[in-house]
């Protein structure tokens, strides 16, 4: 007869050896690494894939490859100038030596995240209000090389840097937009300007060519008149050549 009480050992054993391999088993994808501790010592970096550690002896702590995309909370900055404004930005940031990322520091995205709003508050009160309006792309490279410069040493690589939002006060804002009229208003004069000045000197040109050639006047004249006449108009003024007036006037002195 089965009595499968003189069993009990065995499946006891059997259940211990399962959960004992189980936990021993370990998969990692290929965007993680895995920093493998023994004792508390690091002995070091394993994955993708599979890999077995020691229950009870090993610790593994997951850390992720991929690139992160933080967002710097709004920060209130005092540019160069005195102007007060609300700047939040973008960093992209990577794991790239997992071991340094876990021995180096506590929590690497946690400081990350404090030295980057640090870093913005400096690096933008150093600038002045136009330069931050206008030159955002040398902001950003400066931005980034001085958090990769921190980071290097977490073994974490600052990919990019953005700056996201630049909120200004009202009146600054009604300030820049009065601005930018005077700016366009001045720029319409200086454009109504040239075109006055190249007029006249065409003009002048023109005259310079009449002058030079009496016929060309007096088929401007002809040309006048066939303008005026194509029109229906109730008045019709006729130009008179001033050399026919000079004949007049000449008689009228000898008299």
């Amino acid at each position: 007869m089965f009595d499968i009480f003189n069993y009990i050992p065995l499946l006891f054993l059997f259940g211990l050896a399962v959960m004992f391999v189980s936990s021993a088993v370990r998969i990692l994808p290929e965007y993680e690494r895995g920093v493998l501790f023994r004792l508390g010592r690091m002995a070091g970096v394993r994955g993708p894939g599979l890999f077995f550690i020691i229950p009870g002896v090993d610790r593994l702590v997951r850390v992720t490859l991929r690139t992160v995309a933080f967002e710097v909370p709004p920060q209130d900055v005092i540019t160069h100038d005195n102007v007060t404004v609300k700047v939040s930005a973008v960093i992209y940031f990577r794991v790239i030596e997992p071991q340094r990322a876990i021995v180096e520091v506590e929590d690497y995205l946690y400081a990350t995240s404090q030295l980057s709003q640090t870093t913005l508050r400096s690096v933008l009160g150093q600038v002045d209000l136009d330069e931050l309006l206008s030159n955002r792309e040398k902001i950003n490279k400066e931005l980034q090389e001085i958090l990769d410069r921190h980071t290097g040493p977490w073994g974490v690589k600052v990919a990019t840097v953005e700056v996201k939002n630049i909120d200004l006060p009202q009146e600054m804002q009604r300030a820049i937009a009065r601005q930018a009229e005077a700016e366009r208003e001045r720029r319409s004069k200086v454009i109504h300007a040239e075109g006055e000045l190249q007029a006249s000197e065409k003009l002048a040109q023109a005259a310079n060519v009449l002058a030079m050639e009496p016929t060309a006047l007096q088929l401007r004249y002809l040309q006048t008149l066939t303008e005026i006449s194509s029109e229906k108009n109730s008045t019709v003024v006729f130009p008179v050549p001033i050399d026919l007036i000079k004949m007049f006037m000449q008689q009228r002195e000898k008299a």
